[in-house]
């Protein structure tokens, strides 16, 4: 089973000045009708630097709970052998994760549920006995079995029911999916994020880890539209973006006439080449190989910033970090245009370098997913070597 984005950790700059040395921003080729981008020393608008909260990590690990899976009729050990990359919201006060947990027994290195687990610091969790999203014989199996429902995110839109997109894999093709839910607990499937667009062209293409572009406000993660529409961001090779009227049905963004893409297509992105690529992956750097979304999208007064998962080939891209290296990084999109990249960070800025991130299911591995901000403290959440998950704090 192709293991889903994970990833990266973060690196404390001892300095502003530090900041401004490693974080250059570079123009994406693709946009080349792009506006002119932020001077490269602007780092302002990143959100900088994040420190691993040592004292707790990692936060949370493989469990013994027990529950009936509907398809096996059995009870099963849901979350013995991995818990990752998980997706955080605010709820009455408090944060909840729903993660990725993994069993021993599923076909594609175990079948993937969702889990619930809460916190009142967001350092502290106590998990749900029973998986809150999970493959039951319903109108998604055909989508979600065996391998499973993966890598949550999660926003609110504005009456407070909570939207999730997650990955549904059936051992062939990934397919990015959509519930809603009014409590967290229990969850209606809406299906494939693409079924309806263009005629279910890209109902059976690849695709996964979609971040919807919301405001965090009060704690809260909320949905927004721009221009009259909601907007995601999706992929796992290059960055891609979509757009929904109702947070249920996504519609890919196309290039328009006469456009094309300026980097090569790699992977299954060779089956769309019409799909318009926001960013993909740089030659010499630590995001030589894939780019992957992480917590839902930030609009913010400077523009949309969006963290990001990567990995690394050190044969095409950052010879310094070894092969296979999920580390995460941030970039800055135009707000009136979400397909325009304004800057770019030049290195990521966490990377895996503590015994758990380094050594697990998938080696080497930081995957940023959950982002929160809870008693006025930023804290970012992520999966450790596709294994356990650990927490971040920002530090200023």
């Amino acid at each position: 089973m192709p293991v889903l984005p994970i990833k990266n950790t973060i690196a404390l700059f001892n300095s502003l000045a530090a900041i401004v040395a490693c974080l250059l921003a570079c123009q994406q080729p693709e946009a080349k009708k792009q506006q002119a981008t932020t001077a490269a020393t602007d780092s302002h608008w990143m959100l900088l630097p994040f420190v691993k909260i040592d004292s707790v990590n990692p936060i949370l690990q493989p469990g013994h709970g027990t529950f009936n899976c509907p398809i096996r009729k059995q009870r099963v050990n849901w979350e013995e052998k991995d818990v990752f990359n998980p997706a955080a919201i605010i709820k009455d006060g408090k944060v909840y994760l729903l993660y990725r947990a993994e069993d021993s027994i599923g076909k594609y290195a175990g079948t993937s549920r969702i889990g619930l687990a809460q916190s009142t610091d967001g350092l502290h969790f106590t998990r749900f006995a029973q998986p809150v999203l999970f493959p039951a014989p319903d109108e998604q199996k055909k989508y979600e079995w065996e391998g499973g429902c993966e890598d949550p995110r999660v926003v609110q839109d504005s009456a407070g029911t909570y939207i999730m997109t997650y990955t549904a894999y059936d051992g062939q093709t990934a397919r990015l999916m959509v519930a809603s839910s009014k409590n967290l607990l229990q969850w209606h499937k809406h299906g494939p994020a693409f079924a309806k667009a263009f005629n279910g062209k890209y109902l059976n293409t690849w695709s996964k880890s979609g971040s919807i572009v919301s405001k965090y406000v009060n704690g809260d993660i909320i949905a927004v539209k721009i221009n009259g529409k909601y907007w995601m961001y999706w992929g796992d090779v290059n960055i891609w973006a979509a757009t929904s009227d109702d947070l249920i049905n996504w519609t890919p963004v196309l290039y328009t006439p006469g456009e094309k893409p300026a980097i090569p297509l790699r992977h299954y992105a060779k089956d769309m080449p019409e799909i318009k690529i926001v960013f993909g992956p740089r030659p010499k750097k630590f995001d030589s190989d894939l780019v992957e979304p992480g917590p839902p999208a930030m609009l913010t007064d400077d523009g949309i910033v969006l963290l990001y998962n990567s990995r690394n080939i050190p044969a095409i891209g950052d010879s310094s970090l070894p092969e296979g290296t999920y580390a995460a990084a941030q970039i800055l999109l135009n707000k009136n245009d979400p397909t325009q990249v304004v800057q770019r960070m030049d290195t990521c800025f966490i990377k895996p370098d503590k015994p758990y991130e380094v050594t697990g299911q998938v080696n080497r591995v930081c995957f940023i997913e959950g982002l929160v901000k809870v008693n006025n403290k930023w804290l970012l959440y992520y999966g450790t070597a596709d294994s356990k998950i650990a927490v971040c704090q920002l530090s200023n």
